[in-house]
């Protein structure tokens, strides 16, 4: 990668003010209360599946799907000890043990149909059973 990393705090700013936003917003407007628990991301997951299924455009929702990205990785952070990195406008977490995660883009992915954000966050958290498990 060519562009320096820049870790927390630094990094860090971006996502967590979207992450705040976006707990505020569903607070006040849908009345609905996330506290940055794992569990909290089954809420955040059927969110995001029930504006698809109202056929939302994705430009109308860019900013709330990289708000509720960026909440989920601050659940990641704030459980593991994870840290934001950024680099070329993208923001990853990065878990202790090395690996790169992406919270925002998962948001997306969720929004399309193919993703799960309380699935990144047990996967991220190592919590539950992993991959291929049964």
């Amino acid at each position: 990668m060519t562009t320096q990393q820049e870790t927390r705090p630094s990094a860090a700013t971006k996502p967590v003010r979207w992450a705040a936003d976006a707990v505020a917003t569903l607070r006040e407007g849908a009345r609905v209360r996330l506290d940055y628990s794992a569990q909290s991301l089954w809420r955040v997951d059927r969110m995001i599946d029930e504006i698809r299924r109202e056929g939302a455009p994705y430009a109308a929702v860019e900013s709330v799907l990289r708000g509720l990205g960026a909440y989920a990785g601050e659940v990641v952070v704030r459980q593991t000890g994870a840290e934001w990195w950024a680099g070329g406008g993208d923001h990853w977490v990065r878990t202790p043990d090395g690996k790169l995660w992406d919270p925002i883009d998962e948001a997306r992915r969720c929004f399309a149909g193919d993703g799960s954000l309380r699935l990144l966050c047990r996967d991220a958290t190592g919590s539950g059973p992993g991959p291929g498990s049964v």
